[in-house]
């Protein structure tokens, strides 16, 4: 064989074929290092999420502004590896991947054929039908009682030359409500949308006849409120003392939500909100002016989680209900009218009046007018069968449960049933619905009356109605009521029955009773009938002492109410006459009293004669004027099309009042808008049209506040609006 050889100007050899022949020696060679070269080319270039496909599997599409991949567990998610070089070869070629929480760690090898997701293990297969070798994609699924967290995750390309390629990523896992092996399992799809979707909603205060519908962003999707909701478990002292210990409780809804509702109140732990139920409020913000969660997680985030300044019970629980639905737990809040304090435990709750009708601060128990704390749907195989469902958690500070403040999860079907010997708290929310209030009457340590209600208590508990914004009336599953309803009017109707809107107070002689004769309107006369019957045979001549005090709505046993109305007078009546006294309060004489404050009016009556005392009481609230939202064509709202809506307001009011217009929306406006309100005369009306940009698809609120500057009252209003897919 004939060969030429050239030299480059390098100095290296080429070798050319000629004549027809080959250098056998260089074919070898170059067959080497096309094999080495081949081996050498599988690498990975890249993982991709896939977030699109998997946002959408598992209903977290809200969550795909945070940049983050958020899955659920109990249902798999997909994961492809950008190769670069040669293909996967599944004959030869194999993956595993390692999955970590902290310093705990699974892996497990990825399987060529489907299996179905467990309780207990991880697992993750690569379809042989769909796979593309040059991107193959990987299904990993987490067990459905996996733990909460922010996870990371290793997965690796083996071949048979034992060469290991890998890439890693991370991912947020949420608990699973559609999964029907989750502990937080929900049967019906509406009930997932309100309960663990839904990031707008009403909070019910006031009083059973007067209901303040308060609206609430609950700001799921807002920008940092999933990081700040993941931090929270982080930064509890259950995680900081034992990570590990808390990584692996992480698997129950229990655990979790007990963590939650002490971390939300600052009591023990660097937890979100502070309380105060004072009337100083300087050093923060005044409770009633929150509208959202997105403002206080962010603040409470982003000053190295300090508390936020103030909270009070609504605000505790709206924030903790937002908490629980980003982590995939069902929750709603609930309000309990006339909620009893219990602090010795004996199911009864004394409430002491002067002679003269004022209610005295001199008992340690308490009624608060309302109370809020949420619910949170899931099983309770700790407690036994029959348990599962609603349960109570209360984050408000209020009394230690296993030596912190916290309150829950206490089974609703138990607090109903009286099982007072089941965790968590139990007995403690069963006074809050059941206590008998008694009504004393004292002069100098002397009791001159004593009247018992055992129906006050507890006489509405209601939340948010699914798909809604009215009333629901949950009554009936706290206690044995008699035809517990859902609407407005039967919940006006079952507080008639309760005689919440009558006290009367038992007497040898004298009966006395107390109503309102409509529910009291903002820049109205609140009117008032007192009812006196003579029950004996003969004339009787009485003092009437009529006494209005302000009040928060939970006052502490050492804060004072202060009178702000008053009348005494003397009253004669025939033997068994009944008389009517028709009083008014005008609107003059409780001009800062509007909205937030509560007012508890008492009547006491002294037969001058018999020294005998008689005492009737009702507490209430003055309902706010509202702020009206119309939205020209609601049926034409689409993503990323402007939108505009008209916000009014007429000023019902005696004087002239002025203050400022702020606008919100969570998905429709980005932050918020203000509007100075100039000095507007009584009745006139006043208008701004505000646009508004929906960001996704969905049931979403737009609400209005008007912050008056010459009486401290806050004004409100909300339209819930629907955004249809384009």
């Amino acid at each position: 064989m004939n060969f030429l050889t050239a030299v480059t100007a390098r100095g290296e050899a080429n070798v050319y074929i000629a004549a027809g022949g080959v250098c056998m020696d260089t074919v070898r060679e170059a067959a080497v290092k096309r094999k080495e070269a081949q081996m050498e080319d599988l690498s990975i270039q890249n993982v991709d999420l896939e977030e699109s496909e998997n946002l959408e599997r598992h209903r977290t599409q809200g969550f795909g502004s945070s940049g983050a991949l958020v899955v659920r567990r109990g249902a798999p998610f997909k994961v492809s590896v950008q190769l670069r070089g040669r293909a996967f070869n599944p004959r030869t070629d194999s993956m595993g991947i390692k999955v970590m929480l902290g310093r705990l760690f699974v892996t497990m090898p990825v399987t060529y054929s489907r299996q179905r997701g467990s309780s207990s293990g991880w697992t993750a297969h690569v379809d042989p039908d769909g796979l593309r070798l040059h991107k193959p994609s990987v299904s990993i699924c987490p067990p459905a009682s996996a733990s909460v967290g922010c996870y990371r995750f290793q997965l690796c390309v083996f071949t048979t030359s034992g060469q290991e390629k890998c890439t890693s990523g991370k991912f947020i896992l949420l608990c699973n409500p559609w999964c029907q092996e989750d502990a937080v399992y929900i049967p019906f799809e509406d009930q997932r949308e309100e309960y663990v979707h839904n990031d707008a909603g009403l909070l019910f205060m006031g009083t059973p006849m007067n209901l303040v519908s308060r609206p609430w962003s609950f700001d799921l999707y807002e920008p940092g409120v999933l990081e700040a909701c993941l931090n929270m478990l982080q930064i509890s002292p259950q995680h900081q003392t034992k990570s590990r210990l808390d990584y692996l409780n992480r698997s129950s809804p229990v655990y979790i939500s007990r963590v939650v509702s002490a971390m939300i109140n600052s009591e023990d732990d660097r937890g979100v909100l502070k309380g105060n139920w004072s009337d100083d409020f300087k050093q923060g913000v005044h409770p009633s002016m929150w509208s959202g969660s997105g403002d206080i997680l962010r603040q409470w985030a982003q000053t190295g989680y300090s508390p936020v300044k103030y909270g009070q019970c609504w605000v505790f629980a709206a924030v903790m209900c937002t908490v629980m639905r980003v982590l995939g737990i069902p929750c709603r809040v609930v309000t309990n009218f006339n909620s009893a304090h219990d602090t010795n435990s004996n199911l009864v709750i004394e409430e002491y009046y002067s002679e003269t009708g004022q209610k005295l601060n001199t008992s340690k128990d308490s009624i608060w007018n309302f109370h809020i704390w949420v619910e949170c749907w899931m099983a309770r195989g700790d407690l036994g069968s029959g348990l599962d469902g609603w349960q109570v958690l209360d984050p408000t500070p209020q009394e230690r449960s296993g030596g912190v403040f916290c309150c829950g999860p206490a089974p609703v079907k138990a607090i109903r049933d009286r099982r007072i010997d089941l965790l968590y708290d139990v007995p403690f929310v069963y006074a809050e619905v059941n206590a008998d209030v008694h009504r004393i009457v004292v002069s100098q340590g002397r009791v001159l009356s004593l009247s018992k209600d055992t129906e006050r208590v507890g006489s509405l508990i209601c939340t948010k109605a699914i798909g809604f914004p009215r009333v629901h009336n949950i009554t009936g599953d706290y206690k044995q009521v008699k035809s517990p309803t859902s609407t407005l009017r039967s919940v006006r109707s079952t507080a008639s029955d309760n005689s919440t809107l009558t006290r009367a107070g038992p007497s040898e002689g004298v009966l006395v009773s107390l109503h309102l004769d409509k529910a009291p309107v903002a820049g109205e006369p609140i009117a008032f009938t007192v009812k006196i019957m003579n029950k004996q045979r003969v004339a009787k001549k009485l003092k009437v002492h009529l006494n209005a005090q302000v009040k928060e709505y939970n006052p502490r046993p050492a804060e004072e109410l202060k009178t702000f109305w008053e009348s005494h007078g003397v009253l004669q009546l025939a033997p068994m006459e009944v008389k009517l006294l028709s009083q008014q309060i005008l609107p003059s004489q409780y001009r800062d009293l509007v909205g937030d404050k509560m007012i508890n009016l008492a009547a006491v009556l002294q037969d001058t004669a018999s020294r005998e005392h008689a005492l009737a009481s009702e507490e209430f609230n003055i309902a706010s004027p509202q702020i009206l939202i119309q939205i020209a064509d609601e049926k034409s709202i689409v993503p990323n099309k402007e939108q505009a809506a008209t916000v009014s307001f007429t000023n019902p009011f005696p004087h002239p009042v002025g203050g400022t217009l702020t606008v919100a929306g969570a998905g429709l406006i980005q932050g918020k808008l203000h509007f100075r309100l100039l000095p507007l005369l009584p009745g006139r009306r006043v208008e701004q049209r505000i646009a508004f940009n929906p960001s996704m698809v969905g049931t979403k609120m737009l609400q209005a506040s008007l912050t008056l500057t010459d009486i401290s009252t806050t004004i409100r209003g909300f339209k819930m609006v629907a955004v249809n897919n384009s």
